[in-house]
């Protein structure tokens, strides 16, 4: 019998069993693929596999505990199997043809009320030069919203881009293209703006953001609207908006106010949507006619102590095993409850590889509906776990310690680390932290930070883990 352990191994040791296993070659590099990018599915180390000797006995507890090790690693070894037949992947032979003949897509949806129509799925995170085929294969089935930013990947990805176009012309017209640039000055968003352009050879976006927008009051001023304007009068952008991490529901409620937001991209999962402020933040965004992009749709844990809360117990494994049945995994499934809400026009997700890719057609693609036990399931195991994630209310921890340390931010940081496995941009925006800063993250005193945190999560703990992981 196979038995399917999570502990730290060199991947290739796996891929060597799964060769003698005589899986054929597409199967095992998307086997291998996910054993290398196993900790975005499940936030462990890669997985080995065992071979238990034929005709050894087994106890109950060894039996449970087989099941529930194969529950954890079946979702994502099967749903890369699985998913070959999708589509046919984009090879060079298609490389100067930019007819899109494939039948099955993405769907689309409104973009608010700005009469575009954007598909469901976004491309997102940050892809090199290098991935072209990517690129290729994410156009070819449909995900037409191509997500970036001026910082991402230091201008690589929006390079990138640039490299696809230029291989592509033709497809720049039907692509729904994103950017955006950290700053509410008019004049450093002329300059973040134009480097953008340059760099993915196309002469506008379709919408630019102000990225990493916190308080809408302070940071979208009349002068951001004035270059908003100005900018869409010459032809550089079409749409404006921002993008938020913290504070979502404050600055969604804010920006229905405004009458000149086009689009806001926030953080929005299955732990965050069922809440009622984020509920009425939705809905006023909705009504205003603002169209809405998920982000951080996995809802990953803020550090690594945080990676096995809840995912030992029964619950875990009735939600692994309900989804699989059903011909997706929980990864999928979290994916599918954010769509089920007509609002949110599509989903950004970082999609770094093929394996990812397709397996995000695919619960694009699933018409198959969660149902209230599935759902019921989720919200479960979002409570069960809220400990580890961090909702980005910043406007409650933050005033606890008098503001001296970006609680919300740092969190941030250490969920790319650590959950994300991308710690150079983690290191990244640490390092861009004033010194000050910086300094009071192992002097500040977190205890009323973490009495008044809604998920009681052990922020001077992550904290100091996360100032000591990147010093």
């Amino acid at each position: 019998m196979l038995k399917i352990n999570c502990k730290p191994n060199r991947p290739e040791k796996s891929v060597q069993y799964l060769k003698k296993k005589t899986l054929d070659s597409k199967k095992l590099l998307i086997a291998a693929d996910l054993i290398r990018k196993v900790r975005l599915f499940f936030g462990c180390p890669q997985f080995v596999l065992r071979n238990r000797k034929k005709g050894a006995a087994m106890s109950k507890k060894e039996n449970k505990n087989s099941r529930r090790n194969f529950l954890k690693t079946v979702g994502a070894i099967g749903a890369g199997s699985m998913l070959t037949s999708v589509a046919p992947f984009a090879s060079a032979s298609d490389q100067n043809n930019s007819t899109n003949t494939n039948p099955i897509t993405v769907p689309t949806r409104p973009f608010g009320k700005t009469g575009i129509h954007v598909s469901t799925l976004s491309l997102g995170g940050v892809l090199s030069e290098s991935d072209q085929l990517v690129f290729r294969q994410a156009f070819k089935m449909g995900i037409t919203y191509w997500d970036t930013a001026n910082s991402y990947g230091w201008g690589n990805n929006e390079k990138a881009i640039g490299k696809y176009f230029a291989r592509f012309p033709n497809d720049r017209k039907k692509i729904f293209l994103v950017t955006k640039g950290a700053t509410s000055d008019p004049e450093k968003l002329s300059e973040k703006l134009n480097e953008s352009l340059e760099r993915m050879n196309t002469s506008y976006v379709d919408m630019y953001f102000i990225h990493y927008v916190a308080d809408v009051k302070d940071e979208l001023t009349q002068e951001v609207k004035a270059w908003a304007e100005k900018a869409k009068t010459k032809g550089k952008i079409r749409l404006f908006g921002f993008s938020a991490h913290k504070n979502m529901e404050n600055s969604l409620l804010e920006a229905a106010k405004l009458g000149w937001i086009d689009g806001i991209m926030m953080s929005y999962n299955y732990r965050l949507m069922v809440k009622d402020e984020m509920k009425k933040a939705v809905d006023a965004c909705a009504k205003a006619g603002i169209g809405l992009t998920a982000m951080k749709t996995q809802a990953a844990f803020s550090a690594n102590f945080y990676a096995t809360i809840g995912s030992e117990t029964d619950d875990a494994l009735k939600i692994t095993e309900s989804f699989l049945k059903k011909g997706y995994t929980a990864e999928q499934a979290k994916l599918k409850v954010v769509w089920e809400n007509s609002n949110i026009a599509s989903i950004c997700s970082a999609m770094p590889n093929m394996t990812i890719l397709q397996a995000n057609i695919a619960a694009a693609l699933n018409k198959t509906s969660l149902s209230s036990r599935d759902k019921q399931l989720l919200d479960q195991y979002a409570r069960q776990t809220s400990s580890g994630y961090c909702a980005g209310c910043a406007n409650i921890c933050e005033p606890a310690v008098n503001c001296k340390v970006p609680i919300s931010d740092l969190m941030r940081y250490s969920m790319y680390h650590n959950s994300y496995g991308d710690r150079d941009t983690a290191m990244a925006l640490f390092n861009k932290l004033p010194a000050d800063k910086k300094a009071s993250i192992l002097t500040t005193d977190y205890s009323k930070a973490e009495e008044c945190c809604p998920q009681k999560i052990e922020i001077g703990n992550v904290l100091k883990n996360t100032y000591e992981a990147f010093t």
